[in-house]
């Protein structure tokens, strides 16, 4: 019986004063409980009403030496089942003339072991780390103090540069104070130092969008091991923009969980609702976007993720990031910038008619002066219908290609189309050389030799009688 049906007893003699003989006779309590009910209620009030743990409960009357043996034996690998542990455990004792254990008392044994002991000793230090081990979670005080790096692959399909199913991958900046989405991109192939660049510099310059203010340098930037962050390209760019650069342990990834959670947010709630999406158990779907399409598709979310409210810090992360307004730390140009980030630099002629570059022609006036100098380009893998040139590391001006100067084309659209054309081209030599080789390697049929020329064959010669 709990307290509050004592006390629902009990209540009748200490607010009704009713007598305990009586309340004996009518509740089937009996007169001794009832007093000694009373008694510790005068004494600890309604708590005294609690049943009082027994002094001895959780302890066994066992030895301490068979109480290990039952442990040791539950934390040794393979684990066995508490049947066998049992079985084992009364053969040591008919040995050691110990009291044997009942198999409740034996699976009681083994269910106290502390959970980080059992982990350790049956899954590894890994998982008990993992598991057990207290961990420092960074905070970032205010906004642009720290910002997150990470790659992951997303769940869905789309239409690759040569027509065929390929899988994306997403970089995605985060500050750690506002949860914003600072900068992102959307690629094919694996990452790579390039796609961070791209990343860090959208995150890092104004938006077009004035409604995605989140701009400006980082204090730290804080990344995990991979050979794109460890490459020296970062490490020398980060150190120019006077950026801190921390790469979280091997193999933790608790580290990063602020941004691991934004990327199960894109999984379910964007990449789930589009076209191509590859559900758990399911075959992989047929895919209709194109990576243009997705990069689309994952800007509008990043927006929304933006302006909603986050459930950790009560705000949304736009919010956050502007607090009482503030002025973030900012390269001195656009061109500065891409200095240190693109790093994909070509040396060039600037010819008569301007420069040429992957098949397409880039035309500037400032170029003039530059006809039959050797400048380096810069430029965009994302588009390229236009390049920032450089004399001697200074930049000079944009070259823009007049023919797609209102379009997005990709380095990738380029390359494909070109790969497209060297296929077509290589199909038709190759059809034409196999027609050559037909006609000169068939074997001509042998002349017939005149009827003078022929000799006569031999008949068989036989008897009459066989001609009967």
């Amino acid at each position: 019986m709990d307290a509050a049906a004592r006390w629902r007893i009990l209540r009748l003699h200490v607010e009704d004063e009713v007598p305990l003989a009586r309340l004996a006779r009518e509740s089937g309590v009996g007169l001794r409980t009832l007093e000694r009910w009373h008694a510790r209620y005068r004494t600890d009030g309604y708590a005294g009403l609690e049943t009082a743990p027994r002094m001895d409960a959780g302890t066994h009357r066992l030895p301490t030496d068979l109480v290990h043996v039952i442990e040791g034996l539950a934390l040794s690998k393979p684990r066995p089942a508490i049947a066998t542990i049992h079985r084992k455990v009364t053969g040591i004792c008919g040995i050691h003339g110990w009291p044997v254990p009942s198999y409740s008392v034996v699976w009681e044994i083994v269910r106290a072991l502390d959970p980080g002991m059992v982990t350790l000793a049956l899954e590894g230090a890994a998982s008990y780390r993992d598991k057990h081990e207290l961990v420092l979670r960074r905070q970032a005080e205010w906004p642009n103090a720290m910002w997150q790096s990470d790659h992951t692959m997303l769940d869905i399909l789309v239409v690759g540069t040569d027509g065929k199913p390929a899988r994306p991958w997403l970089t995605t900046i985060l500050d750690d104070c506002s949860r914003a989405i600072c900068g992102y991109t959307v690629f094919l192939g694996a990452p790579s130092a390039m796609n961070t660049a791209l990343a860090l510099r959208q995150a890092i310059w104004h938006k077009a969008d004035p409604a995605w203010p989140m701009c400006g340098l980082p204090d730290v930037l804080y990344v995990d091991h991979g050979s794109d962050f460890i490459s020296h390209q970062l490490a020398g760019t980060a150190v120019d923009l006077h950026i801190r650069l921390i790469h979280s342990t091997v193999a933790r990834p608790q580290g990063r969980g602020k941004i691991e959670r934004f990327f199960g947010t894109v999984n379910t709630e964007l990449l789930a609702d589009l076209p191509g999406y590859i559900g758990e158990g399911q075959p992989w779907p047929t895919p209709t976007l194109s990576l243009a399409e997705l990069d689309t598709a994952v800007e509008r979310f990043v927006a929304t993720y933006n302006d909603r409210t986050h459930s950790e810090i009560g705000t949304s992360p736009r919010s956050a990031w502007i607090a009482e307004g503030w002025l973030p730390r900012m390269p001195e140009s656009l061109e500065a910038l891409d200095g240190l980030l693109l790093t994909v630099a070509k040396t060039r002629v600037v010819r008569r008619d301007g420069i040429r570059f992957q098949g397409l022609r880039y035309v500037s006036p400032t170029l003039a002066g530059y006809v039959g100098q050797s400048v380096v380009i810069r430029y965009d893998p994302r588009d390229i219908t236009e390049i920032r040139v450089f004399d001697h590391d200074e930049f000079l001006c944009k070259a823009v290609n007049q023919e797609h100067h209102d379009q997005k084309v990709s380095l990738k659209e380029i390359q494909a189309a070109r790969n497209a054309r060297r296929r077509a081209l290589r199909a038709g030599i190759n059809e034409r050389i196999a027609v050559v080789a037909a006609h000169t390697t068939e074997t001509p049929p042998p002349a017939e030799e005149p009827a003078a020329a022929q000799t006569p064959k031999r008949k068989l010669k036989v008897y009459k009688e066989d001609l009967r």
